[in-house]
């Protein structure tokens, strides 16, 4: 089951100009950054109450957020969802229609496994949904 949303994800053509941007213009506090090469992405994270902001940007000038940002430019990527059952949601989520990125969850940053769902299928929204380790206790 959806049980919250986990965060809000920014393609970046600049990752250094991001953190920059959000820490010092906006004030927030960076929780840190991660690579998911899975993904082929770097990632910095920063907390606002109940949720983060998650800055996204291609490894190596490759894979699909590079893609995205050829494409549209930098700007808002994805909306995360946290899940406590991932293949119950992707299961339940099939069965009414939506067409889903992956067949099985990803490996996500922060030990999460993670899939993502056609923008296609929501109204033109890409929608991630993220378990968390010890999904049940929450991330926050």
């Amino acid at each position: 089951m959806i049980t919250r949303l986990d965060h809000i994800a920014v393609a970046v053509d600049d990752l250094t100009e991001g953190i920059r941007r959000f820490a010092e213009d906006f004030g927030l506090t960076l929780e840190g950054q991660e690579d998911v090469p899975s993904a082929v992405t770097s990632t910095a994270f920063f907390p606002i109450e109940g949720t983060r902001i998650e800055l996204i940007h291609p490894l190596g000038g490759q894979g699909p957020v590079q893609k995205y940002l050829d494409k549209r430019g930098g700007g808002l990527h994805h909306v995360c969802f946290e899940t406590d059952d991932i293949e119950a949601d992707m299961a339940r989520l099939k069965e009414k229609g939506y067409r889903l990125l992956s067949d099985q969850p990803q490996p996500g940053a922060h030990g999460t496994r993670v899939v993502f769902i056609h923008p296609k299928s929501t109204g033109g929204i890409l929608i991630e949904l993220a378990e968390h380790p010890h999904a049940g206790e929450g991330h926050r």
